[in-house]
């Protein structure tokens, strides 16, 4: 379970016009405020990557050797997060994943998770039906995948900084309850039943991920065929307005490095073109 949550956690204006978007490719962005000193930085991340693919380059080690503090979006160190994890997984309304597919799908589910993950749904059964997205990215991925937010945790262990999220556990989770549970559940279903196209798909995203091109790694997560399409104002842009406030504060408080998923930096509505908007300056930090 410990595992299998785990999954889930790296899974779950000033004058400026539209114009500020990002047109630069990188994943890497100094943020300056003229109030202060020291930069902060802004990073982008896949939460889950086999580690062939994996990398961390000297110029994000320096970024972060330069900061205080790491903010990602939830406080990975914090010993908490497994117990609020339990508390908020399970669907509202006595809901239950029965209800939500029919028998043959169910079926198929079952036996799915009992030959690839070893556990039958009897475990996931009153859970949020996308907390069945963790343990099914090791079938798409074919490897035992890496974190990015795990090493940005041992980074600042070594350094001594601190661990901040900009979203509380019981925050991420219940974004979940605002997304219907059986838009989830097909979710489920469908990259099941495209395992092929789902690991293209991936594929095709770390490429960009790795070319650092963050507009289109937005524009394909936003059109992907394997998400819950017509929640990208829920999970993406009102996170991102609900983040710049937090990001100004701890700018404030002292330097940081955030890490936040890739996702979340590029388009009109991203974080970038957001703290722009803002009055920062955000300049890429270039390989």
């Amino acid at each position: 379970m410990k595992r299998i949550l785990l999954g889930l956690a790296f899974c779950l204006h000033a004058v400026f016009s539209s114009a500020q978007a990002p047109k630069e490719n990188a994943l890497l962005w100094e943020i300056s405020a003229p109030d202060q000193k020291k930069p902060s930085y802004l990073f982008g991340t896949i939460h889950l990557i086999c580690p062939a693919d994996f990398s961390l380059n000297d110029s994000v080690k320096t970024a972060v050797a330069r900061t205080q503090q790491i903010a990602l979006e939830m406080d990975m160190d914090d010993p908490g997060m497994m117990m609020a994890m339990m508390k908020t997984m399970n669907m509202t309304g006595g809901n239950e994943l029965k209800k939500l597919v029919s028998e043959s799908d169910y079926a198929k589910l079952d036996q799915f998770y009992r030959d690839s993950v070893g556990v039958g749904l009897a475990m996931f059964e009153k859970a949020k039906p996308f907390i069945l997205m963790g343990p099914l990215f090791n079938s798409v991925l074919a490897c035992q995948p890496q974190s990015y937010e795990t090493a940005f945790v041992e980074l600042a262990g070594q350094q001594q900084s601190e661990v901040v999220g900009l979203e509380t556990v019981e925050e991420q989770m219940a974004l979940f309850d605002s997304v219907p549970y059986k838009d989830q559940a097909e979710m489920v279903l469908a990259m099941i039943n495209n395992l092929p196209a789902a690991r293209k798909e991936f594929r095709d995203l770390v490429d960009l991920y790795k070319s650092e091109k963050i507009n289109a790694l937005y524009t394909m997560t936003t059109n992907s065929n394997f998400d819950l399409s017509g929640s990208e104002e829920l999970l993406l842009q009102d996170r991102n307005r609900k983040w710049i406030p937090k990001i100004k504060s701890k700018i404030a408080e002292k330097p940081t490095f955030f890490a936040v998923g890739a996702a979340h930096l590029g388009g009109e509505s991203g974080v970038i073109a957001l703290l722009r908007k803002a009055g920062y300056k955000v300049r890429p930090v270039l390989k």
